[in-house]
């Protein structure tokens, strides 16, 4: 079939990877100039299955009205919070009872084995080789993390995950960095988890996917969809430093932003173009494309933060920094080990702009980072990243058919996106083939949302 995938961040190059291995002619539409330039750009790159589960937890909302006047609160609300977003926190807060949000992680946990397995997969098969490390250590700073983190455990061991709870000794032999003056009471160690660089990792599924055909087209905005068995969909390209609307030329000329084989000339102009099946995994530039067809998401852009910075003396000192992944319990902030950098991850922000930096997010990072590992970045080459994390209330995204003929969607990943990946690409590419996926897949449908 002729197929289209709108979106080129990690979801849309896994999807992409895995419909072209069955055969499909695929076709990339992306508005950025590359691939993994939104969301994937700089993640917390942990993939760490047990630890996948629903924000819309029960317990949550009392956690969060206890934080609104922390400076360091891993939520933060912004005062120009719209409707639609007050309208998420309320579906979050009813997708948070007990027996909801059992039903969501169960959906969300199975979703990111089997991801991880595929993942695993992926990188034997294709030889891949990308920033990563094994490890993922779960830091308690005191007796309330401990006490907080005892039902994660029994659902840990119910989920048939490895893991051990350490003491503060055993924390420093997995991770021998961790700065003795900061608090330490426990940790939880899961040494099947990882980190890995994910926005590089999309650039090699880039890679892959052309070889067996998939064209790019980037600086590529569409515009509308068409559903029926011959679904189109119209799009524009639009030149690096231009806005739509400018030159329309025809371009026949060299075009640096569509690669692969087979590339054909583009238009400056709309395009009207017809598929056998569109696949949309554009995140939060889902939404205007399906509204007009009935199907409203309730999908909100809820902002994370990241630092990533050079480690010092790599060399003389190879301990000085994290060696694999580390999640601080209280602050919900991610240390990662990526090569010879370390990136520091976290916040939910709701509400705002995304050109504007909370500095009290920024500085929660900085805290977080410091107290752990003191002087271990070279602070004069700090990158500061902010991205939306296209989420849904309940928690798990939406896979598959979506009731507008002829579309698929694999949207909704939230800040999990880089652990489900693989698997919902694979899931999504059975789907369209008409195969029963090797996951169950109750719980993943657009019909929850309906």
């Amino acid at each position: 079939m002729k197929v289209a995938v709108i979106g080129a961040g990690i979801i849309g190059v896994t999807t992409a990877y895995e419909l072209a291995v069955d055969g499909h002619q695929v076709t990339v539409f992306e508005r950025s100039g590359s691939v993994a330039a939104g969301t994937s750009f700089a993640n917390a790159g942990i993939v760490a299955p047990g630890y996948v589960s629903p924000w819309a937890a029960p317990g949550m909302p009392a956690k969060v009205l206890r934080g609104l006047f922390s400076a360091h609160t891993p939520v933060r609300l912004h005062a120009t919070m719209d409707m639609s977003t007050l309208r998420w926190l309320w579906k979050a807060w009813r997708a948070s009872r007990l027996k909801a949000y059992q039903a969501n992680r169960a959906a969300m946990h199975g979703l990111a084995s089997y991801s991880r397995d595929r993942l695993h997969e992926l990188v034997r098969s294709l030889n891949l080789d990308y920033e990563r490390a094994d490890g993922y250590l779960v830091l308690l700073r005191g007796e309330r993390e401990l006490a907080g983190i005892q039902p994660g455990l029994q659902l840990l061991t119910e989920l048939g995950q490895k893991h051990r709870l350490l003491d503060a000794a055993e924390c420093r032999q997995v991770e021998p960095g961790l700065s003795a003056d900061t608090e330490l009471r426990a940790g939880v160690h899961l040494p099947q988890d990882e980190v890995g660089n994910c926005r590089q990792f999309a650039h090699l599924m880039k890679t892959e996917a052309q070889r067996l055909g998939v064209q790019f087209r980037f600086h590529t905005t569409v515009q509308h969809l068409s559903p029926g068995a011959k679904p189109q969909l119209m799009h524009q390209y639009t030149p690096p430093g231009e806005s739509l609307g400018g030159a329309q030329e025809a371009a026949n000329s060299e075009l640096a932003s569509v690669v692969g084989p087979a590339t054909q000339p583009m238009v400056m102009g709309p395009v009207l173009e017809d598929f056998d099946a569109i696949v949309v995994c554009a995140a939060m530039g889902a939404p205007p494309l399906l509204r007009p067809h009935g199907l409203k998401l309730p999908m909100a852009p809820v902002y994370g933060y990241s630092i990533t910075a050079p480690l010092r003396h790599i060399e003389a000192h190879p301990d000085f920094g994290p060696r694999a992944g580390l999640m601080d319990e209280r602050y919900k902030v991610a240390i990662s080990r990526l090569g010879h950098r370390v990136r520091v991850a976290g916040s939910a922000e709701f509400g705002g702009a995304p050109e504007t930096m909370n500095k009290w997010a920024i500085a929660t990072l900085y805290k977080v980072l410091h107290d752990w590992f003191p002087g271990a970045a070279q602070n004069g080459k700090l990158q500061h990243w902010k991205g939306a994390r296209p989420m849904l209330p309940d928690g798990p995204p939406v896979l598959g058919a979506c009731g507008i003929p002829g579309v698929w969607l694999n949207l909704g990943h939230g800040s999990s996106g880089w652990a489900l990946s693989c698997g919902s690409a694979r899931v999504l590419a059975d789907q369209v083939a008409g195969r029963a996926p090797e996951v169950k897949t109750e719980g993943l449908g657009v019909e929850r949302l309906r």
